[in-house]
């Protein structure tokens, strides 16, 4: 049987490590062809070798997403390379964890900039080439930061929120172009040690267990599955229960 993703162009930001590397890794098993961006060189050559070593086909770039100019140019770069493409996935992000008072304007921008901008400069300019060749699917990696918040987290917080409005807004905007727009919001998913973990760790979650990046793969290929052409302008949390589970102090 013909893999899922079979010649697919799969363009993944942040595919440096954890959640990213994740993504590559598994759209390639799946046939696809993937587009590797990340501002980290070093972690780029990681990924591009893990995948290289299987067998797979990629492309890198080095890119700061919360420089308009170099994805702008990325995106030209895969136009001319491959010729197409057919799923974008928004995952790169950080968060710069101080109190609203001490935060500083240049680092919100560089949150924002980075988390919120990026994405959807990332998003348009993939936009423009989708069309051309009948359509795909963008996936934009929000946070369930967007829904509820621990202190000193309004930079981060603002830009995954702002990437939920963002998605459905898009949804609406390019699905005359057939490309479909959806978030997954991720709670605790663990790229690290999983082995390191606390039973209360997992027994805090409804689920019982802290989340993996694979639980993230999956929900994306719910979301870039052609046959799933119905689902666009929404998202899917992937927290475990986390988000719907009361907490009192004691």
């Amino acid at each position: 049987m013909e893999a899922a993703y079979n010649d697919k162009m799969v363009l993944i930001t942040g595919a440096g490590a954890g959640i990213g590397q994740a993504l590559a890794l598994a759209y390639a098993e799946q046939g696809a062809v993937t587009i590797l961006v990340d501002k980290n060189e070093a972690g780029l050559e990681q990924t591009g070798a893990l995948l290289q070593e299987a067998g797979y086909d990629s492309l890198s770039f080095v890119v700061d997403m919360s420089q308009s100019e170099e994805v702008v140019r990325m995106i030209r770069d895969v136009e001319t390379l491959a010729g197409r493409l057919d799923i974008v996935i928004n995952n790169a992000g950080f968060g710069i964890w101080k109190s609203p008072y001490d935060l500083s304007i240049e680092e919100w921008d560089s949150v924002v900039n980075t988390n919120l901008r990026g994405t959807f400069i990332c998003s348009r300019e993939a936009a423009r080439l989708m069309r051309t060749t009948g359509g795909g699917a963008i996936v934009n990696i929000s946070s369930t930061r967007a829904m509820m918040s621990e202190p000193n987290s309004e930079a981060y917080a603002a830009s995954k929120g702002g990437i939920l409005s963002l998605t459905h807004a898009m949804a609406v905007s390019l699905g005359p172009d057939r490309i479909k727009v959806n978030a997954i919001c991720p709670g605790w998913i663990e790229t690290g040690d999983y082995s390191s973990l606390r039973a209360e760790d997992h027994t805090q979650h409804p689920s019982q267990r802290v989340g993996r990046p694979e639980d993230v793969v999956r929900a994306c290929f719910y979301l870039t599955d052609p046959r799933n052409d119905f689902v666009t302008g929404t998202h899917i949390t992937l927290d475990g229960g986390m988000t719907r589970k009361m907490i009192y102090e004691e």
